[in-house]
């Protein structure tokens, strides 16, 4: 069954997007996705599919070439906002901010585009990450 979004219900899954990336908590992390996602961190990328896989990617405990890295708190400031929804659609944007050290000065800025499709239960069941450098200086 497809589910279908609004931005009230879109809005809060990047929030807790945002919320189970700063905790790195195993629980938030799977709670945001069906058991069958398939998660791209670039639209190139064959994707990393199911809920655990995406778990341990998210955590820095995968083999895969396309895993995430697990970032020092404290480091990142992320925000994201939906600009559309379509049914179980949702097409987000935002920024993601990096620094060296938590007190450092800013060092990378990221533009970013989130395309996903949710289930009916409000799960993420793909998900697949555009995002641009912004330049320096």
């Amino acid at each position: 069954m497809v589910g279908r979004m609004d931005r009230t219900a879109a809005q809060d899954w990047l929030d807790r997007y945002v919320s189970a990336w700063r905790s790195y908590d195993r629980d938030d992390i799977g709670d945001l996705f069906s058991e069958d996602v398939a998660y791209r961190y670039h639209p190139y990328d064959e994707p990393v599919r199911g809920r655990d896989a995406v778990v341990r990617s998210w955590l820095g405990a995968s083999d895969s070439d396309t895993a995430s890295t697990r970032d020092a708190p404290g480091t990142f400031e992320a925000g994201y906002r939906p600009v559309a929804v379509d049914g179980d659609t949702v097409i987000a944007t935002g920024t993601s901010t990096y620094r060296e050290r938590p007190d450092g000065p800013v060092a990378h800025v990221f533009d970013n585009c989130f395309v996903m499709l949710f289930d009916s239960a409000g799960r993420c069941r793909e998900l697949t990450e555009y995002y641009i450098r912004r330049p320096t200086g």
